[in-house]
């Protein structure tokens, strides 16, 4: 087999030709693609040749793309030079075209030379070629570090696949690059899917790497691959936190973005790939990496001194795991300062509540929670699902940051549809939203903050055009996870009774409607 130029990581620019279906190309601006090999003469007489592109197709598709000067500059016969090509490919010198089929064993990005001799310019076309998983007769993808973008998304390779909530050796392979690394399954109600979702843990010494999603994804130790199987929309997980972030810089920044995920060699589809909440996140914020850390994991964790049931707690850090931090959890004061703050919030006089407790928590992060999760419908991430930290050694406050939102943008955690008018403000799940919501002068700046957040970072144009951009990226791989998950989803036996399921086509057009029916039903209360 003749062997062209392998690619390995490009810029993300590179990467937004648009999709024609399943497998077409889209056109690169004049000159992309094309790098000057020599020197290429006056301006007037520069080719920047060209191929277009990036060309993304599957195994038994075929592409055909021409052969051309981005600058228009006509040049006679023979003069582009073609360079070495893979198998299934031809280029046809009289109609100046390349013409790929790729079999089913030719899943990798390709990298395409076109010369110009008389202006000494070099330029080069990429070709993905995805995995067709599908076809019984595939070959699975040979080698890793030869398929780093399916569809202009990155890919990741993880082997051997997580058995259990516990870390285990694992390999990934990730823009060409191995790590020796740790995995682990991660979730609840989610270990029952048939994707599930996953922890990976790297060296300190090969930490993880990505620099153009996300604007910079970078020296991460854990890394949380989401699983979108409960989400046919595939981007309610990125829209909560790029929201959440949107609302204040200074908040505890998760970032994400979408990948595909291979299992020991198989396509497994599309995933939100986020930060892991953790010390090592803490310490990118400038805190101390071994501060207190605590979880809260049920409905319990509602800064009450009973239940949402009204029994009484046996203990007031009922609701709450602690991750991180001296003493850990088992030992004598692990949650001292936390069960301070719920016995502070719980009982403390009006006056001394509205005083006291900006000296306990960064109050804007508090706030911006409730306006956070009142906003999307987060059912099941306000009174539960968040995180808490505080560096006890500094004396600083708690700081809060967000996490899990399968259960938001009017789906509840079982998929189920939610409608944009109803009026929450999810007090008798917090009661720490409650107490501020009481205090006149916290209360009343936090309601008239909240219209002026829907005129900003949630303003529905700015919305919608976030879900847009998600789309232009994630359609090609939506579709392709569709096709692989969407009869297991809509049988799946914790949803498998609704009568309105969607494509995800329909359901990306459901969110969009939803949240512009929410903004005007929460505009016009506040």
């Amino acid at each position: 087999m003749r062997n062209p130029r392998l690619l390995l990581p490009l810029a993300t620019a590179l990467v937004l030709g648009s999709l024609q279906g399943a497998g077409c190309s889209g056109e690169s601006p004049p000159g992309a693609g094309a790098t000057a090999g020599g020197s290429p003469g006056p301006e007037g007489s520069r080719c920047e040749p060209s191929g277009g592109g990036p060309h993304w197709l599957l195994e038994g598709e075929t592409v055909t793309f021409p052969v051309t000067c981005a600058t228009g500059l006509a040049l006679p016969d023979g003069a582009f030079e073609v360079g070495s090509l893979p198998d299934g490919a031809a280029y046809d010198p009289v109609a100046r075209e390349v013409t790929f089929s790729p079999g089913l064993d030719q899943a990798a990005v390709y990298e395409i030379e076109i010369r110009v001799a008389q202006t000494s310019e070099v330029g080069r076309v990429k070709i993905g070629v995805a995995d067709a998983f599908a076809d019984p007769s595939n070959v699975p993808v040979v080698d890793p570090a030869r398929y780093p973008e399916e569809y202009g998304l990155p890919v990741l390779f993880l082997s051997p696949t997580p058995e259990a909530k516990e870390y285990a050796p694992a390999t990934v392979v990730y823009r060409g690059h191995t790590y020796t690394a740790e995995a682990e399954l991660r979730g609840e109600s989610s270990l029952g899917y048939p994707k599930n979702s996953f922890t990976l843990k790297f060296p300190k010494e090969d930490k993880f790497n990505e620099p153009d999603e996300a604007g910079g994804f970078t020296d991460r130790r854990k890394v949380v691959l989401v699983s979108t199987f409960d989400d046919n929309s595939y981007v309610r997980q990125r829209l909560a936190y790029d929201l959440w972030n949107r609302l204040d810089p200074e908040h505890i920044q998760i970032k994400t973005y979408s990948a595909v995920v291979y299992l020991d060699g198989q396509y497994t589809g599309l995933y939100t790939v986020a930060d892991h909440v953790d010390g090592y996140l803490m310490e990118d914020h400038g805190y101390s990496q071994d501060g207190n850390l605590y979880k809260a994991v049920s409905h319990a964790a509602n800064f009450a001194l009973t239940t949402r049931n009204g029994e009484p707690k046996e203990t007031l850090h009922d609701g709450f795991e602690k991750k991180e931090g001296t003493p850990p959890e088992g030992e004598p004061e692990a949650f001292a300062d936390l069960e301070d703050l719920v016995s502070f919030v719980a009982t403390s006089e009006e006056a001394a509540f509205a005083a006291e407790i900006g000296s306990r928590i960064d109050l804007r992060d508090y706030e911006d929670w409730w306006i956070f999760a009142t906003f999307i419908m987060a059912d099941d991430s306000a009174g539960k699902n968040s995180y808490h930290y505080r560096d006890p050694v500094a004396g600083g406050v708690f700081r809060y940051a967000p996490w899990d939102f399968n259960a938001s943008f009017g789906q509840t955690w079982e998929t189920e549809r939610e409608p944009a008018s109803d009026r929450v403000e999810y007090l008798q799940v917090n009661l720490l939203f409650q107490r501020l919501l009481e205090a006149p002068s916290i209360g009343d700046p936090l309601r008239a903050r909240y219209g002026e957040v829907l005129r900003g970072a949630l303003a529905d144009a700015e919305i919608q055009a976030i879900v847009d951009g998600y789309v232009a990226r994630i359609d090609a791989s939506a579709r392709r996870d569709e096709a692989r998950w969407g009869e297991a989803y809509r049988s799946y036996e914790g949803w498998s009774w609704r009568d309105d399921f969607t494509t995800y086509e329909e359901e990306i057009a459901y969110l969009k409607a939803w949240i512009s029916e929410r903004w005007q039903h929460q505009d016009a209360l506040y």
